[in-house]
């Protein structure tokens, strides 16, 4: 370890040393948004602007972190350069009440918000659409994977309040902005390029990017990016190698951009992944696992002139999700429908393909009432799950059922601004169908939202702090899985698993208070101070998880059979009550910035006859700092972050711990990028909290140095 310390600092050195001063120009950030989106509420502030000061491209009406009266964050370009990130975890460090968890591999994720994941309770979306794979296995139920090179921005939106952006997100909305051609070229240019390569010490990792550009005129630009990545296992914090950690996989995104009008735009986006690997059981490779990813998008937006009643978008996209999975060796297995042993003879498959189709269509119509301003929002959305599963008897794929869910909404929200009062209120319905050749279940209800927001000041000191208040709800149908999961445990012990049509969808009803204050010039002269927080408390009424029921119980329904006698099966709960605090706060200056996250959940279910249980799902309980400085006409930035987690109530395998990073970016000239990294500096040995569900505790990486230059042309 010493020797790649040593060597990754000596090559930083040599570039930073033998690469000719850099001109005074020096990259900006670009904004990340639609411009016709931008109203007075969210034009930049005056002096500094931060990263809660940039407009959400998740937002149906262009506002930014700042000013919404919600749990919202963003983490631009800037931040995702610096964070270096492999895994989209890395991706939303220090994001309060997000967290992924992922297994040894970190290339497929889940994402956790406010203590909820998996079956769509938090939706994932790449460039408008949705990513609803799914596949059965202990710890994680719903992956996803983007490579973080070809993302430009990450929008979160935490709580139901983002039930206007689809059906059953009662976490809330993760919302992934793939890169652009318009952000990629420089101004006048007609063309662009650039090459990067990266080296990670733990795990022996490379990763190599290319992309391009092309400027056919002032209404038609394409963007295309690559991005190859092999590691080898990885050494967790006591310095031993945790097996099947290594992976390889290559990644891809074209995008053309066409504004057919000066008020309209038409993005078509493909973003793919070919990735392969191979599971290991009890440390001996077991199966090789093929998966490909492809995801299509349209996305289109028209505005009037005035940009008044006119602010039409249309989303359409398709993703399909491909894995194979082949026996290794000879397996001792379990027949899915007797429960006798059988074995699984090498080269036997599995097939899991998923399907997701979705339309999303909304408009916003700007005007006045006497003098209230309303921002009236209104739309509908559809999703469909088409999930087919295959392969040799006694395959893996067999307790994933196939099946087809449809999920579909519409709603109307308005915008009430008039001097210091800000309301909002909101109607949405939701609707779902789901079915399989022996069953069909469906439901519907209407979920409301009012918020609050208050600016009682205007002093100078006092002119940018606002208080809201908000009650939302949110409506999750059960997946194709919960439902209709069937057949017996296939390895290790046996055991049924029982499907449950009958399950009830999920309710979110959430109340929430928070707080945005923003002040400019404070210290000196266009610094800038914006800060967030707020106190939740979600109830989740006829929460869904997974249950043993016991065949000695006759009320349960478990049958006696071979193996041990319990059943597993999805099952309501009365009620999973989760309340927390989150708080994100940023300082910045000429000098650098400094950054304060904290997010703090407690949660717990509680069943119809009044037994309280922890919930599982519940994430560390974490501290960020960020501190960065600027040197040499802002071409140079140094700087760390040190966050601590909090263990869990109840949770088996999770520890308090403390995470130290640090980073250097040097742009050394304009077309020559060099950066550094050191995540885990002081090699903690720890795990994700949300791995206490595996069959083993699974170690994250120890000590990890990233080394990357990257080299532009253009013209």
């Amino acid at each position: 370890m010493a020797k790649a310390i040593a060597a990754l600092l000596a090559g930083a050195a040599a570039i930073a040393l033998l690469t000719p001063p850099a001109s005074a120009q020096q990259a900006t950030d670009q904004q990340q948004t639609d411009p016709s989106k931008k109203t007075e509420d969210t034009k930049p502030a005056p002096a500094g602007v931060t990263l809660l000061d940039k407009i959400l491209v998740i937002s149906r009406t262009g506002e930014t972190a700042i000013v919404s009266l919600a749990s919202a964050s963003h983490v631009d370009q800037e931040q995702l350069d610096r964070r270096m990130a492999t895994t989209p975890n890395e991706m939303l460090l220090g994001v309060p009440g997000v967290t992924a968890q992922a297994d040894a591999r970190r290339v497929s994720s889940s994402i956790n918000i406010r203590g909820l994941q998996d079956f769509g309770r938090v939706a994932v979306i790449v460039d408008g659409a949705r990513q609803n794979f799914q596949r059965s296995d202990h710890g994680t139920q719903s992956t996803f994977y983007v490579d973080p090179e070809l993302i430009k921005s990450v929008d979160v939106i935490r709580g139901p309040t983002a039930n206007t952006y689809g059906s059953g997100a009662i976490g809330g909305v993760v919302f992934f902005d793939t890169k652009d051609a318009e952000d990629f070229l420089r101004p006048g240019e007609t063309w662009g390029a650039s090459v990067t390569g990266r080296y990670e010490s733990n795990g022996k990792g490379w990763t190599t990017s290319a992309s391009g550009a092309y400027k056919f005129n002032d209404n038609w630009d394409v963007l295309g990016n690559i991005v190859y990545r092999d590691y080898d296992d990885y050494k967790n914090g006591s310095g031993d190698t945790v097996a099947g950690t290594g992976f390889d996989v290559l990644s891809g995104l074209l995008k053309t951009t066409i504004r057919p009008s000066e008020n309209s735009q038409l993005k078509l986006g493909w973003v793919g992944s070919s990735d392969g690997w191979t599971e290991t059981s009890g440390g001996v490779p077991a199966n090789d696992v093929d998966l490909k990813s492809n995801t299509f998008t349209a996305r289109y937006n028209i505005t009037d002139d005035a940009k008044s009643w006119l602010d039409l978008h249309i989303n359409a996209s398709y993703n399909k999700t491909n894995l194979d999975l082949t026996t290794l060796v000879p397996q001792n297995r379990f027949d899915p429908v007797t429960g006798l042993p059988v074995v699984l003879p090498a080269g036997s498959t599995s097939t899991f393909d998923v399907g997701t189709t979705g339309i999303d269509i909304w408009n916003t119509s700007r005007f006045e009432t006497a003098a209230i301003s309303h921002e009236l929002t209104y739309g509908g959305d559809w999703v469909g799950d088409d999930v087919e599963t295959g392969g040799t008897s006694g395959g893996d794929s067999f307790y994933t059922p196939s099946g087809k869910r449809d999920v579909s909404g519409a709603y109307i929200q308005d915008r009430l601004s008039w001097d210091w009062l800000e309301v909002i209120t909101g109607l949405r319905y939701d609707n779902y169908s789901l079915k399989d050749s022996d069953n069909e279940t469906s439901g519907d209800r209407l979920s409301p939202r009012i918020t609050v927001g208050l600016s009682p000041f205007e002093s100078a000191s006092l002119a940018g702090l606002q208080f809201y208040g908000t009650y939302a709800e949110g409506y999750r149908s059960p997946s194709l899985t919960e439902t209709l999961i069937s057949g017996n445990h296939p390895a290790g012990v046996t055991f049924p698993f029982l499907p449950n049509p009958n399950l009830r969808p999920e309710t979110g009803k959430t109340t929430e208070f928070g707080v945005n204050y923003k002040l400019n010039d404070i210290i000196e002269a266009g610094d800038a101070f914006r800060l967030k927080a707020a106190y939740f408390h979600n109830n989740v009424d006829d929460y869904i998880e997974g249950v043993t029921l016991s065949a000695f119980d006759p009320t349960s329904g478990c049958p006696f059979g071979p193996g041990i006698p319990i059943c597993f099966q999805y099952q309501n709960f009365a009620q999973a009550k989760i309340n927390g605090f989150e708080l994100e706060s940023v300082y910045d200056a000429a000098w650098g910035y400094a950054g304060l996250s904290a997010s703090i959940i407690n949660g717990h279910t509680i069943s119809y006859e009044g037994e309280r249980a922890d919930l599982a799902t519940i994430p560390s309980s974490q501290v960020t700092g960020q501190l960065g400085f600027r040197f040499l006409e802002d071409k140079l930035t140094v700087g760390g972050e040190v966050q601590y987690n909090g263990k869990p109530k109840g949770n088996p395998v999770a520890k308090d711990h403390t995470l130290v990073n640090a980073f250097a970016s040097y742009q050394a000239t304009d077309n020559l990028k060099v950066d550094f990294r050191a995540d885990n500096l002081f090699d903690v040995k720890y795990t994700n909290p949300l791995n206490g569900g595996t069959t083993a505790v699974i170690y994250e990486p120890g000590i990890t140095l990233k080394l990357a230059a990257t080299m532009r042309f253009g013209g």
